[in-house]
């Protein structure tokens, strides 16, 4: 969570006095701590009560000053989550704030714009939302600074609204187109954010979905008064304009409708807005302007905000209490004395060896525990110092930038006292007192400086101190590690003694064998005096003394016999105890080899669930990825059948270059599914070709569609079901992968195939350039100006004849209007003469400083498309020429239409245009050849403006009009007389909505035919057009102009 450590100086002496001072410093604290809880790097939604207190605050003190102050400290570069959070507080203060808020948020603009730059650069979910929010806030600032009598709540009265408007209607108009823009940036936002949950599957009720969804709130009510606005506006424009003039504003409006509809239905199903805010329902269909009484029908949505309970207070943790316990390792008893206990109970050298080194572990494990307790106590130490240093510094930079503020705003105030110090002494007084803050503030900023250095020295230094105490907790552990040996050797000398005991056992059990042995030997020797003593009974008397020392030595047999029974059961005794344990050795031995091999065979099934999670997971995003890559086709494929789509054009080599970058796609996409199939446990190839191909495709298809819109029908219907081939064979192909037993065997021969047929047919499309060869188009557009220049020479020729031919036969109004027409024909082709020599001579310009060391030719030969594009100027402004000279000549001699001239006028104003616009091209900015181009161009219009206006004058001089005078007629005739006309206009209507109709596919033919062959052949056979011919007497094809009353 975001903290604010301090207060900043600066706020803290805003307002003086001794007894106000404590309840400014308990206000600055609750805003710190608001502002800190509201904007935070949580992802969870900000809380209404901290936002309110932020809110009470600005009109505590009747601006933005503090809440500023604080979040011009925030780390907003370092959280996207917390920048989101910052535009949503700032959008709450912005709307319910005091008024001065707006003023103060209008200094801040550029940290704004700054904020939403850098996370518009960057690829994170949230600082794209940022991006468009500020820009949001930004267009907010400016339009309430712009226009005051909007507050940024958005609330005024209609009267206001009217008053605000005007009756200007040019005011009228950028007040709609401003309102516009602002509906358009909170429309963005709410589909930006709707965009991310669509994609996510987010649920209303989850914290992380919430805190996207809060600022909505606020976006919803500001659109409701936007739309409300828009509506009364337009109304009001429709009054004042004609319908066809405010067509754009109704486009536009019906889609922020759309928007806004689609937008409200939306949140209206969410549970989160349910229990926060009462969303309006907008109507079925947009208000129709065109019918003024449609504004009486017009409802104003209103937004209700529902009371809530007061939220509990939460109490506020100041210290941090982290408990942490450590255990200390018991010390466990030695492994070989409660085995074997003390060999026949006397302790060896070996033993107290051990014993010793046990003693020295357990001093060397106490002392290294207190050198940890000491490390850390000291790290501790250190990090606390550090902390409270950071927290000096932290303090030293808030009051450096309160200092740079209070600086800025002094100097404000001194350049303000400087304007006015003609005014009066104090105005000079004023002005010295405050470059005395200045200066002061000046030095106060330096001290601050060397403080700041200073404790960054300090800090370096502690840096430095807590690296000696890393390397001394190295050595500690280095320490460790000896001990850690030590018990390794002991461990060893446990070994060799068990093992030595093992060599005692066996020679025990040897020992035994050989008493069995000797035991044996005793009874056979026993069986040989019992014979024997029977001999000696037999023997007699004399015997006896024999007989009494061999009792004696069986009473000695008996006794070692019992010794050596009662020594072998002790010694089986023994090794039955040793037995036991190395039996329970063994056992324990074996279970940990179990316990080993179950781990083992652990470790290996979760090694393959985890390379199946693998295999799944790669499979998954492949299955995301196609199902994305289906959805972005079946999108295009849906724009084929779109009414909404026929409006959209496009070239053939548009067409072209898309539909190779498609097709080149698909050997990388086969690339990829080369090596998915080879290697299912990585997909990434495979994800992006297919990605790469869904969007180029896409891409081919729409485009396709709309080069189809103005090609002819066979074609256009050929490439449209080219298309559609091409996305349903992709479809399919995506439909293969997203099965895992098809997905090896599938292939993109269909799709390349109908990608081929798209690439073929827009190769038909494409315009066929002049069959003149390269070589020879630098000579064409020589000629081509030379023959434009002698076809104006003529022309100026054939207007002075037609002046003497007029004045010798016309005389009174006729001569003077044939006057005024051919004197305005006459500058009209002064003015295009001086075209085409400045058009001639920057055209020489840019071949000079173009071709470098090619020729000339070669220079027209490698930019063919421009060098065909000055030649059908040329050949266009010649044609325009010859055409006004013949159409003045016919109305000279009243054969001809007034019409006629001004059409022609119009013609040769656009084909100016277009020989200014072709040789724009490659010319260098500042050329003086085309500044010198682009004046004779505007003087061009201005000549063909005068012809027009000379023959309007002239035609309304000479045609008579007739006096209506309907006096005479009676009801029933005057009731005939208007059926008729009503006849007569309705007639003419259609004929002029069908002239209109046939004009626009005739400019629709003629800009298909552009850059084609001059003469087609009648009997419909392609064949090559001849080279063109000098003459100019048929005009040249050339791109459609702006229309002339087309619908």
């Amino acid at each position: 969570m975001n903290s604010i450590k301090s207060v900043p100086a600066r706020v803290l002496s805003r307002r003086g006095g001794h007894s106000l001072e404590a309840e400014r410093e308990q206000f600055d604290k609750s805003q710190a701590i608001s502002i800190s809880k509201a904007i935070n790097t949580q992802e969870a939604p900000v809380k209404e009560k901290h936002a309110r207190r932020i809110i009470l605050g600005t009109h505590h003190e009747k601006g933005a000053f503090t809440f500023w102050s604080y979040a011009i400290g925030l780390p907003l570069p370092s959280s996207a989550i917390l920048s989101w959070k910052f535009c949503h507080v700032l959008h709450k203060v912005l709307r319910d704030g005091h008024p001065n808020v707006l003023q103060d948020c209008q200094r801040y603009r550029s940290n704004i714009r700054e904020t939403g730059d850098l996370w518009g650069h960057l690829h994170d979910r949230y600082g794209q939302l940022v991006n468009i929010y500020t820009r949001l806030l930004l267009t907010k600032i400016s339009f309430h600074v712009k226009h005051p009598e909007f507050p940024p709540g958005l609330e005024v009265s209609d009267e206001v609204l009217e008053k605000t408007a005007g009756t200007d209607v040019n005011n009228i108009f950028q007040l709609t187109v401003e309102l516009f823009d602002y509906l358009d940036c909170e429309l963005k936002l709410s589909e930006s954010v709707f965009r991310q949950l669509n994609t996510s599957m987010a649920v209303s009720q989850m914290s992380a979905v919430q805190c996207r969804l809060a600022p909505l709130i606020q976006v919803i009510q500001d659109c409701s008064h936007l739309y409300h606005y828009s509506v009364k506006l337009m109304f009001k424009l429709h009054s004042c304009l004609p319908a066809d003039t405010l067509q754009g504003h109704r486009d536009r409006f019906h889609e922020q409708f759309r928007s806004l509809k689609n937008f409200f239905k939306k949140a209206s199903d969410m549970l989160y807005f349910k229990r926060l805010i009462q969303i309006p329902r907008l109507p079925e269909s947009p208000p129709n302007f065109l019918r003024a009484s449609a504004l009486a029908e017009h409802v104003k949505p209103v937004v209700v905000i529902p009371e809530e309970a007061p939220e509990d207070e939460e109490p506020e943790n100041l210290i941090e209490i982290s408990t942490t316990s450590t255990t200390e390792p018991q010390i466990t008893s030695d492994l070989f004395e409660q085995t074997f206990g003390p060999p026949n109970g006397v302790w060896d050298d070996r033993d107290a060896q051990i014993e010793s080194l046990k003693k020295e572990v357990e001093t060397l494990r106490a002392e290294m525990e207190k050198i940890k307790l000491e490390a850390q106590r000291y790290i501790t130490q250190l990090k606390a110092q550090v902390n409270s240093l950071e927290g000096e510094v932290e303090e030293q930079r808030k009051q450096k930038q309160k200092a740079l503020v209070d600086n800025e705003q002094l100097r404000d105030e001194l350049e303000r006292l400087q304007r006015a110090k003609e005014d009066s002494d104090r105005s000079q007084r004023l002005c010295a007192e405050a470059e005395k803050k200045a200066n002061a503030t000046e030095i106060r900023y330096t001290k601050l400086k060397e403080k700041h250095s200073e404790l960054i020295n300090t800090h370096a230094e502690l840096l430095r101190k807590n690296a000696d105490t890393a390397k001394q907790l190295t050595v500690t552990q280095q320490s460790q590690e000896e001990v850690a040996r030590v018990k390794e050797q002991l461990a060893f000398q446990v070994e060799q003694v068990k093992r030595e005991a093992e060599m005692k056992l066996e020679d025990q059990s040897v020992q035994m064998e050989q008493l069995r042995q000797e035991l044996d030997a005793r009874r056979d020797e026993l069986e040989q005096v019992q014979r024997s003593l029977s001999h000696a009974k037999q023997a007699g008397v004399e015997l006896s003394a024999q007989l009494d020392a061999l009792h004696a030595e069986k009473e000695v047999l008996r006794r070692s016999v019992s010794e050596k029974e009662c020594e072998l059961l002790s010694t089986r005794g023994l090794v039955q105890e040793k037995e036991l344990q190395l039996s329970q050795e063994a056992d324990k031995a074996t279970r940990e080899i179990r316990e080993l091999q179950g781990r083992l065979l652990e470790k290996s099934n979760q090694e393959q669930s985890l390379q199946q999670k693998l295999l799944d997971e790669q499979f998954g995003i492949l299955q995301e990825t196609v199902r994305e890559a289906q959805a972005i086709l079946t999108d295009a494929l849906a724009k084929l059948d779109d009414p909404l789509h026929l409006r959209c054009t496009s070239s053939p080599d548009y067409l072209l270059s898309r539909a190779q970058a498609a097709l080149e796609s698909t050997d990388a996409l086969e690339k990829g599914h080369a090596q998915y199939v080879a290697s299912m446990a990585d997909a990434a190839g495979l994800v992006g070709a297919l990605a790469l191909f869904a969007h180029l495709a896409g891409d081919t298809i729409v485009n396709g569609s709309a080069t189809a819109h103005l090609a002819p029908t066979d074609h256009a219907d050929r490439l449209t079901e080219t298309c559609r081939e091409c996305g349903q064979r992709s479809l399919e192909y995506l439909e293969q992968l997203k099965d895992r037993q098809r997905l090896g065997s599938a292939q993109l021969g269909h799709v390349q195939g109908a990608l081929r047929g798209v690439l073929q047919l827009a190769q038909e499309l494409r315009p066929k350039s002049l069959d003149i060869k390269q070589e020879e188009l630098g000579d064409m557009v020589e000629k081509e100006m030379a023959s434009t220049s002698e076809a104006i020479e003529d022309a100026v020729r054939r207007i002075e004849e037609m002046m003497s031919q007029a004045r010798n036969e016309s005389s009174g109004v006729k001569l003077e209007v044939n006057e005024r027409i051919l004197n305005s024909c006459t500058d009209l082709m002064k003015a295009i003469r001086l075209l085409v020599t400045t058009s001639t001579n920057l055209q020489k310009e840019i071949v000079e400083s173009g071709r470098g060391a090619a020729t000339t030719q070669e220079f027209y030969a490698k930019n063919s498309r421009w060098t065909e594009g000055l030649i059908s100027a040329s050949k266009a402004v010649g044609w325009g020429a010859t055409q006004l000279v013949e159409s003045a000549d016919r109305v000279v001699l009243h054969t001809g239409k007034y019409e006629e001239l001004i059409v022609c006028s119009h013609e040769i104003a656009a084909s100016t245009a277009q020989l200014v616009a072709a040789s724009k091209v490659k010319a260098e900015k500042s050329s003086r050849n085309l500044a010198r181009l682009q004046e004779c161009s505007r003087n061009v219009n201005e000549m063909a403006a005068n012809v027009v206006a000379s023959t309007k004058s002239g035609q309304e001089q000479i045609e008579e009009k007739d006096t209506m005078d309907f006096s005479g007629m009676s009801l029933i005739k005057l009731k005939k007389e208007e059926m008729e006309t009503q006849v007569k206009v309705l007639e003419l209507e259609k004929r002029l909505e069908g002239e209109r109709v046939r004009l626009g596919e005739l400019r629709k033919q003629h800009y298909g035919l552009a850059g084609g062959c001059e003469d087609a052949p009648e009997d419909g056979e392609a064949r090559p057009a001849p080279a063109p011919r000098r003459g100019i007497l048929k005009k040249p094809p050339i791109a459609q102009k702006p229309g002339l009353g087309e619908p």
